[in-house]
């Protein structure tokens, strides 16, 4: 599976996925790009799920009729994140192409 990393997503969930294709959006060159344009250039390049950390993803973009799931946990921070890896990583997998699945992390 290829997945994408949005801006802001904590690299160290790569650690989880060794068994997939990661990169980010800076690695790509398209840390600048708006979220449509990335869902754009993101579908086109053959990426199969977007991780984002950007809860207003869902309310911004329709993924209607996409090629790609976004997975969008609820919280940034590692401390937070690191304990609720292996959810993360089954909503990617279980991701089905035009779909968003939103991982709730508690805390603050």
């Amino acid at each position: 599976m290829r997945i994408l990393f949005d801006q802001g997503t904590p690299v160290a969930i790569r650690s989880a996925l060794q068994d997939h294709d990661v990169q980010t959006a800076k690695e790509q060159g398209w840390s600048t790009l708006s979220n449509g344009e990335l869902l754009r250039v993101a579908e086109e390049a053959g990426f199969d799920v977007l991780l984002t950390i950007d809860t207003g993803f869902p309310s911004q973009q329709n993924l209607e009729g996409r090629k790609l799931a976004v997975v969008v946990p609820t919280k940034n921070r590692w401390r937070l994140i690191k304990p609720r890896i292996p959810e993360i990583v089954a909503a990617m997998i279980a991701a089905k192409p035009g779909t968003y699945f939103v991982v709730e992390i508690p805390g603050r």
